[in-house]
């Protein structure tokens, strides 16, 4: 576990306080990573509704509604969600999410959410904004992570498994799709202020800083 928190740190740089935006190269071309604002919701609805209907499942909501667009907006500009938008000529093409609520029973617990576009898929881009988004959530000083995706989503799974997140508990038949068919959630998490302890006691944290 603490080797993978530490290959996880160096990828993400946990000293470093992230400014936006970002640029970074991918096999699907260069991306630029931003902040989301109040300007993006059409662009972001776009994206959404470009979405195959499962992807939608990653999330809690169903980001292709207009009304779901105007609230993420709101929470936002409410500042209880920081999203991140990966941006290629222009376009959205995927976006990740950091969601806490400090005024909750669990203010040192953030989630995690993110989905990309079907034509960037496996091309290193679910890959950089869920690092960034780990970064993100490393800056604000959170102690614990979670993502929640379905079970078939073997690549997403790989993605957050490669930044130290383990399998924590399968809700079944936890949501439904348009079809009316359930499918089961698998929950991910992230325990940070373990993995940073650990890192300190095998004498690790600073070559994670450089």
């Amino acid at each position: 576990m603490a080797e993978t928190g530490f290959l996880a740190g160096k990828e993400v740089d946990m000293s470093e306080q992230r400014s936006y935006p970002r640029h970074v190269k991918t096999d699907a071309g260069d991306i630029e990573i931003r902040l989301m604002s109040p300007a993006d919701e059409a662009a972001v609805l776009a994206f959404g509704k470009g979405l195959p209907t499962h992807d939608l499942l990653f999330l809690p909501r169903n980001i292709s509604e207009p009304k779901v667009l105007s609230a993420w907006v709101k929470e936002i500009e409410r500042g209880v969600i920081t999203s991140l938008l990966a941006v290629r000529d222009g376009k959205v093409v995927g976006c990740g999410t950091l969601v806490r609520d400090p005024h909750s029973w669990s203010p040192h617990v953030g989630e995690i959410r993110m989905v990309v576009s079907l034509d960037v898929r496996g091309k290193g881009v679910g890959r950089a904004l869920s690092q960034e988004t780990f970064a993100l959530a490393l800056g604000a000083g959170l102690e614990k992570l979670s993502v929640q995706m379905t079970v078939d989503q073997q690549a997403a799974i790989a993605v957050f498994e490669s930044l130290g997140f383990k399998a924590e508990a399968l809700l079944r038949d936890h949501v439904r799709d348009v079809d009316g068919k359930t499918h089961d959630i698998v929950v991910l998490g992230h325990n940070i202020a373990q993995v940073q302890a650990q890192m300190e006691a095998y004498g690790l944290p600073g070559a994670v800083q450089h």
